[in-house]
Order: structure tokens, then sequence, then C-alpha cells
């Protein structure tokens, strides 16, 4: 199971990594312009917002395995759809769909991805999303590498589409459940353990994290939503601004700007792979109460290296490089602990939606700022949010464990909690209630 969803992981990264790699050569055949591209990204991340909230009403009415099959092998053409589209209207048309197979795909991959660890046991959401990273890479490698061959967008985009489509099909076709892996759960018997068929993470949820309308747990699905939406737009501000940083006020050539930006995203993608042993060792609370720390010291080196004389280029990557180890863990750390904790899926697609309109918002939010007062004072943003997710998610994180604790024992009055992925006293697992808990 563990391998089958990584693998959707990966191949939903190099999916991404085509529409952006390819995205100005469609821009120079369709002649879209400016305006029309902004319009064209608007209408990508509207359809995922639409889409997310209801991906999580389907998960928990449905198959969460079901819903990441349709998704995946519905988005795997989306490339033949952009080669095909003969105007800017119909490329747009096409985004808004894309960004709603998306919204659906992204909810699904963390839905499963969320069911691996209560059957492993174990952290393994860093791994998952160092896999998306890893998938982009060699996306956006092999897309570029296809157009400076001369092949031409057009061709590139169906061939990658061809790829996507036999590979979506092959790995979706028999996804297993955590207990096809390990014959039963960790409690012994799975027919017993309130798992539905899928091995969706909403199986089994504790009362008190099912959809009840209670005013507390909606507060904690904004504030994780809000810890989640300043993490996308702390990642958002580095790899949308670190490379212009360097260039624009630091004065670095074009390349090693390239190099400050691949300085990041190499940081990043390192630290979601070795993420989940440390956090299996601190747990979810205490690893990113680190994790914001690092972020907000590489924030600090960023706005330094702007009003220092000496050494600013290497400081400003020294910067980057933390703040991208840094915020690699939190949004897996974040649902992680949602779903260990028992949350349902439309709980955590509430979740998502908000953490993934940080992201959205964020680029935006800097370059308008950055436009004003320049870009480093727009740099403040992210910086200040970084010492929030040091100073208050951690707050955030244990309310959330403890808000299921307390249902997991109001489960054991009423005849026990069996939620899996908890221990034998229904409560989360200690890698993710952390020593302290």
């Amino acid at each position: 199971m563990r391998v089958h969803i990584a693998i959707c992981y990966g191949l939903t990264g190099v999916l991404n990594a085509v529409w952006g790699a390819t995205l100005p050569a469609t821009d120079a055949r369709l002649d879209l312009g400016v305006g029309r591209l902004g319009v064209l990204l608007m209408a990508l991340a509207v359809g995922a917002l639409v889409a997310m909230p209801i991906a999580g009403r389907v998960a928990d009415r449905w198959d969460g395995r079901r819903l990441l099959g349709w998704t995946l092998r519905a988005a795997a053409p989306a490339p033949l759809l952009v080669a095909l589209a003969p105007s800017g209207e119909v490329l747009i048309a096409a985004a808004m769909g894309f960004g709603v197979l998306s919204g659906g795909l992204n909810v699904a991959l963390s839905l499963q991805a969320v069911a691996v660890e209560r059957a492993l046991g174990r952290p393994v959401m860093g791994g998952m999303h160092g896999t998306w990273t890893l998938g982009a890479v060699l996306g956006g490698a092999l897309a570029t590498a296809g157009l400076r061959l001369g092949l031409g967008v057009q061709l590139v985009l169906v061939l990658f589409a061809g790829v996507l489509v036999v590979a979506g099909f092959a790995i979706t076709r028999n996804l297993p459940t955590p207990a096809d892996q390990h014959g039963a759960d960790r409690h012994g018997a799975g027919a017993d353990s309130g798992e539905r068929p899928g091995g969706d993470p909403s199986a089994g949820a504790r009362p008190g994290w099912q959809p009840s309308g209670d005013e507390r747990q909606m507060g904690l699905v904004v504030g994780l939503g809000l810890v989640g939406a300043a993490a996308f737009l702390t990642e958002g501000a580095a790899t949308d601004w670190a490379g212009v940083h360097a260039t624009r006020v630091l004065g670095a050539d074009p390349a090693v700007g390239s190099l400050v930006y691949t300085a990041f995203f190499v940081a990043m993608t390192v630290v979601r792979f070795v993420g989940d042993p440390v956090r299996a060792r601190l747990g979810a609370t205490a690893t990113i109460r680190y994790a914001g720390a690092t972020a907000t010291a590489g924030y600090g080196l960023v706005l330094l290296s702007s009003v220092i004389e000496t050494a600013r280029v290497g400081t400003a990557m020294a910067g980057w490089i933390l703040a991208g180890a840094g915020m690699a863990v939190v949004w897996p750390v974040v649902v992680s602990a949602l779903g260990a904790s028992g949350a349902s899926g439309r709980r955590l697609s509430m979740v998502t939606t908000i953490s993934y309109g940080g992201g959205l918002v964020g680029p935006a939010l800097i370059g308008a700022v950055a436009g004003q007062a320049g870009l480093p004072v727009a740099l403040l943003i992210p910086g200040v949010l970084a010492v929030v997710v040091a100073g208050a998610a951690p707050v955030v994180l244990a309310r959330c464990l403890v808000a299921g604790d307390r249902a997991a024992e109001g489960g054991s009055r009423g005849g026990g909690s069996d939620a899996e992925g908890c221990d034998e006293t229904g409560r989360p697992p200690a890698w993710v209630r952390g020593r302290s808990m």
C-alpha cells in the first residue's frame, strides 16, 4: 500500500511539473499574454478550491481508494487537453477542469497517506511529499529536455499524457488496502476495527471528530487550516521570490538566482525524506516547533542579507536553505496529526482548502507589497508567519490531539474506541502525541 500511494504522489508531481514547465511554450503557441495567463492560473486555483471540500464529503460517503483512482485517472490526460486547445479561452476552461481534478486528487492522496500511516504505526507523510517533489523535478527536467530537443510543446504534452494515463491506470487498477498490506490492523482483527473498505482515514473516526457542528472542534479545524496556510504562504514566498530577491535586491546574476532557488528546493526535499524518523522520535508538536524555529532563523538571514555589505548572497542562500528545511515538514505534520486524531475526510478536506488558499493568495500578496514598499519589506510577511508557525502551531496541534483524547475517553466509557491508528487507549499513537502528552 505504501509503495502504491508513493507512486501516486510521484505521478501527481510529474503531472503538475509538466503543466508548469510547458506553460511558457503554450503561452507562446496561443499568444495568451499576461492578462489571460493570470485568468488561466486563477481558473486553475478556483477549480481546486471548489473541489477540495466536495472531495472530502465524497470520500466519507464513498471510498477513499475509489476517489484516488478516479481522480488520478481523470487528471492524467490533462496534458493532452492543453496540447489540443485551439485558443486561450478553451485552455482556460481546460485549466478549470484540471483544477477541479487536482483539488480532488490532493485530498484523496492525503486521505490514503493517513491510512497508510495508521496501518504502519509510524509516520511516512514526509516521505510521500518528498516523492511528490522528486516527481516534480523529474517531470520538469524531462519536459525542459524535450523542448530543448525541438520536439515542440504539443508533442511533449501528448507524450507525457500517454505515459501518465498508462501509469495511472496501472497503479490504481488494484490499489490494496492497509489491511491487505499487513493482513490485519495493529489490533489484530481488521474486520473489527471499524475501517471502511478502502482504508479511509475517516473509518472508525472517534465521535468527537465526526461532523457534529461543534464550534470548538470547528475552531480547531480552522486553526489547523491557518497553520497550513501560513506554511504554504511561507513556502510559496521562497519558491516564487528567492531567485528574484537574489538578482534584483542582492545583485546576483541569473545563474546564481537559479542556484538559490534550487538550494531551497533541495533542502526541502531532503528534509521531507529524513523528517519522518525525526517526527517518530520527537512527536508532532515538538517537530513543528523546531521546524518553525528553523524557518524563522532562515528568513532572519534572508532579511539580514538585504542590509549587510559583505557575503550577501551567501547569507541569503543559507537563509533560504534553512527556510526550506523548516517548512518541509509543517504540512505533512498537520495532515498526519489531523488524520491520526480521527478526523473525517470532510474535516481533512476543510483544512486542505484553507491551507491551499493561503498558498494561492501568498505570492500575489507579497508581490503587491513588494511593488509598494520593496521586496525586502514584503519578505517580512513570510518571516512573521514562520514565527507564528513556531509559536502557535504546536499549541493548535496539541489541542487537536487533546480533543481526540477526550473523544476517545468518551468512546471508551460508551463501549470502547477502536479507531485504527490509535493506541490501546484509543488515543493517537505516541509518535503523533509526542513525549510530553
